[in-house]
Formats: C-alpha cells, sequence, structure tokens
C-alpha cells in the first residue's frame, strides 16, 4: 500500500461531517511536525482549522484544503460503505475520497519526499485547512486568512486540492471562480378572494413579467477566461395552499454567479432598479458568497501546467468553471491562487471513489511543482 493511499484511507475513516474535522487536522499536524513545521491550531466557534508552516522567509508556497465532507444520505444507499476504505478495482471508495481527503493526503506525501531531497529548500511551505469549506464556510479559511493578514504573514503562491479533473488526472487547472450572489426578495401584495381580484394585488401577477425580463437579460458576454455571467431563480413560494385565496407575498430566492465583468454592487443596483421601474412594493436581501477571482500571470500557473504535463503527460485545460472555492477567501490577499485535484465524477455522491494510481500520481505532480517553485540550486 503506498504512502498516499494508507494516508488517505485514515482520513476518509474519520466521519468529519462539516463542520466537525474528527480529528483528521490533528493526524496532520502529527505528521507535518516531525518535519519541522510550526503547528498552529486555529479554532472558531465549531470550526477547526489548521496553520502549519515550515520556514520563516519567502516566498510562501501554501497547500489549502478542507477535511470536513458532506453528508452521506441513507447509508444503505452506497454499494461500499462510505467510511469503510474499501478498495475495489483500483477505486478507493468513500465520503471524502475526491473531495478532498485524498488530495491532502497526496499533499502531505509529496511534501515528505520533496524535504527528505531538499531540506534547505527556499522559502516557506503551509498548509492551511479547514473544516468549514462544504458548509457556512464563516469560521473558516476566511477567518485564518483575517488572522494571517493582521500580522502581515503574505501567501505567494497558493494550491487548493479540490476535485478539478474531468476525464483524466490533471485534464482541468482552475485558474479563477466566478463569483455568487444571493437574492432574497419578498414581493408584497394584498391578499384577498379569487373571486374580487379587484379588492387584492396580486404579487405573482406582478412579479410575472419583472421575473420574464431578468431571465432575458444579456448581462455580459464573459472574457477569455469567464463565462458570461448568469442568473437563475433557485425558489419561488407564494399562496396559502388553497385555490380561493390571492397570494399577499411572494417570495423569489435568486442566484447569480458572475464573471469580472461585473461587481456585487453593480448587479444589485441593476436588479432593484428593475424592480422600481415595474412599480414593485418589495423587501429585498442580499449575501454575497464571494466575489470572482483570477490567476492569469505569475510564476505559479506555468508551473503546475509543466508538472502536470511532465509526470501525468496531459496537456491540462486551465478554466474557470463550477462553483465556488475557498480560494476566493486567499486571492484577494494578492496571492496567486490555482486548484488542481482528482476527478470531479463522483463528488458528493453516493459511491464517492478515486483512483489509487491517480492518488499517487497527484503526489508525485505535487512534489514536481514543489521543486519547480522551491528547490535550491
Amino acid at each position: 500500500m503506498s504512502a498516499t493511499l494508507e494516508l488517505a484511507k485514515e482520513l476518509i475513516a474519520r466521519r468529519s461531517v462539516t463542520p466537525d474535522d474528527a480529528g483528521c487536522q490533528q493526524l496532520i499536524a502529527e505528521r507535518l511536525c516531525p518535519l519541522g513545521f510550526n503547528i498552529e491550531p486555529l479554532r472558531f466557534g465549531p470550526v477547526d482549522n489548521l496553520w502549519a508552516r515550515r520556514g520563516n522567509d519567502g516566498p510562501l508556497f501554501c497547500f489549502a484544503g478542507h477535511t470536513d465532507v458532506v453528508p452521506t444520505g441513507p447509508e444503505s444507499d452506497w454499494t461500499h460503505a462510505p467510511y469503510a476504505t474499501e478498495v475495489v478495482d483500483g477505486m478507493l471508495y468513500g465520503r471524502g475520497a475526491a473531495d478532498m481527503k485524498g488530495s491532502i493526503a497526496a499533499f502531505v506525501t509529496a511534501t515528505e519526499r520533496f524535504l527528505a531531497r531538499h531540506p534547505q529548500h527556499q522559502g516557506s511551505i503551509a498548509y492551511l485547512l479547514t473544516s468549514d469549506e462544504e458548509g457556512e464556510a464563516v469560521d473558516g479559511t476566511v477567518k485564518v486568512i483575517e488572522v494571517l493578514e493582521q500580522r502581515g504573514e503574505k501567501i505567494t503562491w497558493c494550491l487548493v486540492g479540490e476535485p478539478s479533473s474531468v476525464k483524466v488526472l490533471g485534464d482541468g487547472i482552475k485558474n479563477g471562480r466566478r463569483g455568487s450572489l444571493t437574492g432574497y426578495l419578498t414581493v408584497h401584495g394584498v391578499q384577498g378572494h379569487v373571486a374580487y381580484p379587484h379588492l387584492a394585488d396580486n404579487p405573482v401577477h406582478r412579479f410575472a413579467p419583472v421575473m420574464q425580463e431578468l431571465c432575458n437579460i444579456e448581462w455580459d458576454r464573459g472574457n477569455d477566461y469567464f463565462p458570461p455571467t448568469s442568473f437563475q431563480i433557485a425558489n419561488i413560494n407564494a399562496g396559502t395552499g388553497a385555490n380561493n385565496v390571492i397570494p399577499g407575498a411572494l417570495e423569489v430566492m435568486f442566484n447569480f454567479r458572475f464573471s469580472t465583468e461585473q461587481t456585487a454592487d453593480g448587479l444589485q443596483k441593476k436588479v432593484e432598479a428593475l424592480l422600481d421601474r415595474h412599480g414593485l412594493k418589495y423587501s429585498l436581501r442580499w449575501s454575497l458568497s464571494g466575489n470572482p477571482f483570477l490567476t492569469e500571470t505569475g510564476e505559479l500557473l506555468p508551473a503546475t501546467v509543466a508538472a502536470v504535463r511532465e509526470i501525468a503527460g496531459v496537456e491540462p485545460e486551465v478554466n474557470t468553471k463550477g462553483g465556488t472555492s475557498d480560494g476566493r477567501f486567499i486571492a484577494p490577499t494578492g496571492a496567486q491562487v490555482l486548484e488542481l485535484g482528482p476527478l470531479n465524477a463522483t463528488i458528493h455522491k453516493v459511491n464517492e471513489c478515486v483512483s489509487v494510481a491517480d492518488l499517487d500520481t497527484l503526489s508525485a505532480i505535487y512534489e514536481r511543482l514543489l521543486e519547480k517553485l522551491l528547490a535550491s540550486g
């Protein structure tokens, strides 16, 4: 059994459903401490975070990831028990195998081999791990970054181990993510009897033309790195359940996934102007999960592409597809941020799995990346 597989199995066996870390970070700390890392647990609310650093000088390379996983759903639906860490036909099964305990195991074994060969490496190596990525993401990476910023500790390069590959390991590297902005809208009307509509004001009817306009707007056309900004309604609700009552209010939840062509403030103003133009009586609350970020230039991107090409023999597509990641909290500090990890085909699904061979290859890619950026001489 390879060292990467062994560690991945130890991590998966821990039921670290968000925000519970279940001892994963302690296990990682025990591996890093003998390597000369300064171990700094940082707990905020119910969330465990780990900041571990080896070295005091720059540049600072950081492996970032999360030890929490999403719930399994009914375990009876799984062919391979989610925490039993079974290996069948070359695949390691378990919750978090791909998202992202396999990557964390590869981080560690890559670091161990690199330090054995380059004990006097340039700069510093760090780990930023949280148990609050799959949950609310309010007491995790964002809080650790606040601590680092307060003491002037700057990350130069950050590699997030999110599952970025699609068909074969290394075919996708994410050099940014779209922003995510959610609106919680209540359109106010006047409740009444459906037989007497002149005595009521139906908020569903009021909102219908607004919804059509929102859905038809071309917010932008994207750019070389981002697809066009998208608007989607996630939930809509009105009524008492009776067929003879005009509802008094309509609740709508909608989301923007937006490119660098937009700002959250600009989108909010456009939506509010549209609602006002249609004369709606409304209440609107906004929630910004993260702004878009992009690593377009710098040393990290070409080094990562080259490491993938050399180890995996794959030419990666550099893209910003998908949802959000904790990279959105790290990039605003000025760090170059990329995401590279295993295949994402089974993440959050029943029978989540990762190729055992891919784990070893991924560890070798991470090691080569460290060599390219920090090897001395």
